[in-house]
Formats: C-alpha cells, structure tokens, sequence
C-alpha cells in the first residue's frame, strides 16, 4: 500500500516568524515605511511611549526591503527547524525574544541616532546557537571556536572598515546570545 505525504508544519515558531515577518514586510510595503517606524524598528523614543518597550522586542520582525527579508529568513529557514528540534519551540521563543531585547536595549542606549530593524541578530544567534550542537560537557568543539573567530572577526572588520547600514553591533550581540544560550541548553 501506497503511504500518503502530507506537509506539517514541523517547525512552528520559526515558520510562524517567517510567516509573520512576510506580514510585516507587506505593510511596510503598503504604508511606505510606516508601519516599520510605528512598531517594527526600534530607536532612540520616549520612554513614556508604550510603543517604545513593545518595538524592543518586535524589531526583530521588521526589515528595510525584500533582499534583507529574503536574506534572513533563508538563514531562519536553514538553522531554526534544527535548533527547535533539539532545544524545543520553547527555547527558541526564548533565544528571540532575549536577542531582541538586548538589541534593542543597546541601540537605545548607546546609539541615539540609529534605527533598527530585522532578524540579523536572530540568525547570528542561530549561528553560534548551531556551532554548539555537538558540544560535550568537559570538550570545546573546534567549530565553535572558528565560527566565534570568523564571525566577530568578520563583523569588527566590517564595523570599521564597511560603510553601510548594517548592524554590525545587532549581530554581533545575537551572536552572543546564542553562544550562551548553546552552551546553557547543551549543558542541561
């Protein structure tokens, strides 16, 4: 007998993030920016606004354009499923939400004159989050310590030398908080 396929939907926070930061990309496309600067781009603002502490944490939905969008989420797509698969939805929710506050937190502080947005520093923690899936209590994988050399090496380099707009301060943060959240889930 002919077993039937069907699709499941076999990562649900990161398809659900996906899904919902293609949301958020349509209404920034329908509003002109709008809706990016209002919820999903977090920036130096009142910290008697509501809306301040609610875009600490949803920043992380919001991108500048398609290619940015594309670009992140092929990473999500690539690593999430993996990493909640052996850490759990519940771990990975986590892992988000931490990245995006402190992202957050330290755009507001340290650098009034910017605005942030997008899920780079989500995939850098899912990076460095991957290079600790074999990690083994008393034993430093070599991986992990060429993916942290290559990549801050990289994102330094990039932050002195490379006029553009990205953040290189967001990645390098995510990257943090996903080598510490790889080390703590593995050790447990």
């Amino acid at each position: 007998m002919k077993k039937s396929r069907s699709l499941t939907y076999n990562s649900p926070v990161v398809l659900t993030f996906v899904i919902i930061s293609f949301g958020v990309m349509v209404a920034n496309y329908l509003t002109a920016g709008l809706s990016n600067k209002l919820l999903f781009m977090t920036y130096h603002s009142s910290l008697a606004s509501p809306l301040t502490y609610v875009r600490m944490f949803t920043h992380v939905l919001g991108h500048s354009g398609w290619s940015h969008y594309i670009g992140n989420m092929m990473y999500m797509l690539l690593l999430g499923p993996m990493l909640e698969e052996k850490y759990g939805s519940r771990a990975i929710v986590e892992v988000i939400l931490v990245t995006g506050l402190v992202t957050g937190l330290v755009t507001w502080f340290l650098f009034p004159n910017i605005a942030l947005c997008g899920a780079s520093g989500v995939v850098f923690a899912f990076i460095m989050m991957t290079s600790f899936t074999s990690f083994k209590e008393g034993e430093v994988p070599l991986t992990v310590i060429l993916v942290a050399i290559i990549f801050i090496g990289q994102q330094i380099y990039e932050g002195i030398f490379v006029q553009d707009d990205i953040s290189n301060m967001a990645h390098i943060l995510g990257g943090i908080v996903g080598a510490i959240a790889g080390y703590v889930l593995n050790k447990k």
